[in-house]
């Protein structure tokens, strides 16, 4: 959590001096996606609290429906139509639990499902920095038997995905493996970063370096994160 916070002071950083749109959302993709983990992981935390008084309660009280631990939720199918871009996960008996048990949560750029107390533990997904923008008014869920389906509703209908989510498409278009956000978390940004700094001018890598320095230079007078 705290090289989270760190990577998310960072990117702050950037976008205060970056003035390029493309620069700019490439940016506010990877702050959204690194928010949405914070976001995640501090509920994680939250959760386990309210379990240590579990016993004090009266047997006839209903207990939380917020039990066990949680499991990622890695594999998913997808696919879409005019109107939507529809991913489908897998669950065995989802259609038994509570309906405000199944919760999803959408963004513009990104959607996160979370999935309480099903047969014992929680099931979390979190998809960020989709490849377009989508409705968040306009977009919804379905339980089916043994199956949840997200409904991103395209804010640009009539357009095609050919990949979900932004990084998929650089990484193959690159030819390059994806990242894996969970095990550095550092390394997304970075890899961004990169590219940017690659792709740039002379102006925006000066821009980027300036940045850069100064973010260090923070770090080492020990200020605050937040």
């Amino acid at each position: 959590l705290f090289m989270l916070q760190k990577d998310l002071e960072e990117v702050k950083i950037f976008l205060e001096k970056s003035t390029r749109k493309r620069v700019r959302d490439a940016l506010t993709g990877e702050k959204s996606k690194i928010e949405t983990e914070i976001r995640n992981k501090m509920q994680q935390k939250s959760q386990k609290k309210p379990e240590l008084l579990d016993n004090e309660k009266p047997a006839a009280m209903v207990a939380p429906i917020t039990t066990g631990y949680t499991v990622k939720i890695s594999n998913y199918g997808w696919d879409q139509s005019d109107k939507f871009v529809k991913i489908y996960i897998t669950l065995t008996g989802v259609q038994q639990v509570p309906t405000e048990n199944v919760q999803v949560h959408f963004t513009e750029r990104s959607f996160d499902l979370l999935v309480k107390n099903l047969n014992g533990k929680n099931y979390s997904m979190i998809v960020s920095y989709l490849l377009k923008p989508i409705s968040v008014e306009g977009s919804s869920k379905k339980v089916k038997t043994d199956t949840v389906i997200i409904l991103c509703k395209k804010k640009v209908e009539n357009t095609r995905w050919d990949y979900l989510t932004q990084v998929e498409k650089d990484c193959k278009e690159k030819e390059k493996p994806a990242y894996d956000a969970e095990t550095d978390p550092s390394e997304g940004l970075m890899n961004v970063l990169k590219k940017i700094y690659e792709d740039g001018d002379d102006d925006m890598k000066r821009t980027i370096n300036k940045a850069w320095v100064e973010s260090r230079e923070k770090q080492v007078k020990g200020e605050p994160e937040f």
